[in-house]
């Protein structure tokens, strides 16, 4: 499905009054959190309502695929630009201000809002105090009891909210705080890509399709903590999830052949995302490597990136924030969830950014990988992909 040729829909889901306040198939968590949630919903407010808050709480990566979306927001919900207001995650507060330019932003720990009782009753009173006429939450890969509890403790006149991926295991905990929505639009069936389902859920709203796009985004014209001398390749080598890192051992062979090309390396990640770091190190002696692992932050690191010749990742945030800023981008990736997130959609991806993969018939596993014997070593899908594809690619936008 795409958002220019399929209908999108509001679908209706119920559920009566007496399951409403004694569900079945709770998990215990949701019974912790239910009384500290009902007093924030029910927190009196007396001012006017105002405005729309939009709830991403996701990762770095799903926040790229979105921004493009968001700029039809004020349109489709007449609402000045200035009277939205985005919650997101910590984990890019550090460049919220500079990408969000023109909204209002509010980070949270989203990890703490999972787990602890108390932080996650002090973000919904203040969410529900900043009293939104209307909430939206359009994430389809989603956890239980993060968005739809807040969008629902938030308790706005208006909330919309799209159709998620459901295990049995979250069913009825969706099924409960979906009941209580005042749409739920249905953005397609699995696998269809996440700026697809943007495209297609801001389509419902605008009542005419609304086309999916590159990302794109805003930022700083900073030159990066790098010496002066030739231009530079950044290599990503790491991943929150130790399986979708093409080996090490590949990228420091890559990094060899690259300065055959007359270009510098530059090496970016989180120490903790590296395996075998002494291997960076020891390639690093020659002065035309330069090793940044856990020597940025993000917006250094976004610096690095925006100013780079290249740019070689795995599938992980930096891939996507590097095609958002437009710098040539080779995704080396995988087939857990082929299509959703990676690679982009044809019309959607850009000339400068190159999906390297690895063909295989156990393709959308959700990365719980039945070929893999070690958890300590990458998924066979993305081990997988060779030196000569990827080399292939990045000849290919170097020359351009």
């Amino acid at each position: 499905m795409t958002s220019e040729t399929s209908p999108v829909i509001s679908i209706s889901i119920t559920s009566n009054a007496f399951w409403r306040w004694f569900p079945a198939g709770m998990r215990r968590r949701w019974w912790l959190f239910r009384l500290f949630d009902l007093f924030c919903r029910y927190v009196p407010i007396f001012k006017s309502r105002r405005g729309l808050v939009i709830i991403r709480m996701d990762g770095i990566g799903d926040m790229v695929l979105f921004r493009q979306s968001l700029d039809h927001y004020a349109e489709a919900f007449s609402f000045d630009k200035s009277e939205i207001t985005v919650i997101g995650c910590n984990s890019w507060q550090s460049i919220s201000d500079e990408v969000f330019a023109g909204y209002k932003v509010l980070c949270i720990n989203e990890h703490a809002y999972a787990r602890k009782l108390l932080y996650r009753f002090s973000i919904n009173l203040k969410m529900r105090l900043l009293a939104p006429k209307t909430v939206v939450s359009d994430a389809f890969f989603r956890r239980a009891l993060m968005a739809d509890s807040l969008t629902w403790a938030i308790g706005a006149p208006k909330t919309y909210v799209s159709y998620p991926y459901i295990s049995e295991r979250t069913r009825s905990e969706f099924t409960y705080y979906l009941s209580l929505a005042t749409d739920v639009i249905d953005t397609g069936l699995y696998p269809i890509h996440e700026l697809d389902r943007h495209a297609a859920f801001i389509s419902y709203f605008c009542f005419e399709p609304v086309k999916a796009l590159p990302p794109v985004l805003n930022w700083r014209d900073k030159t990066p903590n790098i010496p002066v001398g030739k231009p530079y390749v950044v290599l990503n080598p790491g991943s929150n999830e130790y399986g979708r890192r093409w080996p090490l051992k590949d990228y420091v062979f890559l990094s060899k052949w690259l300065l055959t090309k007359n270009v510098r390396v530059v090496f970016v990640g989180r120490v903790d995302e590296k395996a075998k770091v002494d291997l960076i190190k020891e390639v690093a002696k020659d002065q035309n490597i330069i090793d940044m692992t856990g020597k940025t932050n993000l917006p250094e690191l976004m610096d690095i990136l925006n100013f780079a010749t290249l740019v070689v990742s795995n599938d992980t945030g930096p891939m996507h924030l590097a095609i958002g800023l437009g710098t040539p981008t080779v995704a080396i990736i995988g087939g857990g969830h082929f299509g959703s997130f990676v690679p982009y959609p044809k019309e959607a991806t850009p000339n400068t950014a190159r999906f390297i993969y690895q063909r295989m018939d156990c393709y959308h596993c959700f990365w719980r990988c039945p070929k893999r014997e070690d958890p300590g070593e990458s998924f066979p899908c993305v081990a997988g992909v060779t030196q000569d594809q990827v080399q292939a690619a990045c000849l290919e936008l170097l020359s351009e």
